[in-house]
């Protein structure tokens, strides 16, 4: 076997010390291996480093999912609650797995380590069934991801009333998505405007922004591009979430302890006098973040909105 080195991929690192320590004893057959969340936590690394570490250790057939336990070192296996001494450690019948079960799974996955870590073995792993049983519920990582979207949209649902004013309304309707990617930060991944998710709880959002818009003298094509432009903006600031999530994992930073880190950096760049207007913004005290872009972008749509309206009644009127 190779020597595992400074130049070594970070999950091979991290494999060959949970190898390790399986053979040395620390880890006994049954014994829970560490999660996701603690490798990250040992080691430093992304989620989706953690999750390819523990896959690699599966494949070794060194260790195996339980449910409702985690991954365990192969060998005996521990007792569960709800298990009886007949069926403990068994797979569940996979004629019982539903697609709800493996699209709750799927969505689980995704907001802990994004979109990276999604794969049908390892949701097949999460289910501990085998990865082809799946394929009876859905017929592949597109279609998965459709029905993750729709789900997403579908526990936040659209309210039964609206506020009147087709302001309040395209407000409201923008926020809602906004919580929705905050919720799910691998949705604006997912999302797209020129090729649109077949996902109706997603386009029964569109058909409201629309029906907002209606009857205030906008054709149709400019209708659809303020609905779609709005879209864009929310989701276009929400792709931010997931980066900065990744970005955290992988430093261990925050974004204002990374730009804290880069102070003498930055400092340096602006000294060179090459940036003048930006190193006067840089003495004030200016909080940029994906909170207030997404506030000041959305405020200037709308005060777009507005005045094309009032163009469009000012000319018919």
């Amino acid at each position: 076997m190779a020597e595992i080195g400074e130049t070594t991929p970070p999950y091979l690192r991290i494999v060959g010390e949970l190898r390790r320590r399986i053979m040395a004893g620390e880890l006994g057959p049954g014994d829970r291996v560490p999660s996701t969340r603690q490798i990250v936590r040992e080691w430093g690394v992304a989620m989706a480093t953690a999750s390819r570490a523990l896959t690699a250790l599966r494949q070794e057939s060194l260790v195996r999912a339980v449910p409702g336990v985690g991954m365990v070192v192969t060998g005996a296996e521990p007792t569960t609650p709800g298990r009886g001494a007949a069926s403990g450690g068994r797979r569940l019948p996979v004629q019982g797995l539903t697609r709800d079960q493996v699209v709750r799974t799927a969505m689980k996955i995704a907001d802990a380590e994004g979109l990276p870590a999604l794969s049908m073995r390892r949701i097949a792993t999460e289910l501990d069934v085998p990865t082809m049983s799946l394929y009876r519920q859905v017929r592949g990582k597109e279609q998965l991801l459709v029905l993750m979207a729709d789900a997403a949209f579908a526990a936040h649902r659209l309210p039964r009333t609206f506020p009147p004013g087709w302001r309040a309304q395209l407000e409201l309707l923008s926020r809602l998505q906004w919580s929705i990617y905050r919720r799910h930060p691998w949705l604006a991944q997912v999302i797209s405007l020129t090729r649109p998710l077949m996902a109706p709880h997603a386009v029964a959002h569109t058909e409201c922004a629309l029906r907002a818009l209606a009857r205030h003298g906008l054709d149709q094509h400019t209708q659809l591009h303020l609905v779609a432009a709005l879209a864009n903006h929310v989701r276009g600031t929400a792709i931010n979430l997931e980066q900065g999530a990744e970005a955290e994992q992988d430093t261990g930073l925050t974004d204002d302890e990374w730009m804290e880190a880069q102070a003498d950096v930055f400092g340096g760049l602006l000294a060179a006098g090459e940036f003048p207007h930006l190193a006067r913004l840089s003495r004030t005290a200016i909080d940029l973040n994906v909170e207030s872009l997404f506030e000041f972008g959305l405020q200037r749509l709308l005060d777009g909105v507005a005045a094309l309206l009032e163009r469009v009644t000012t000319r018919t009127g």
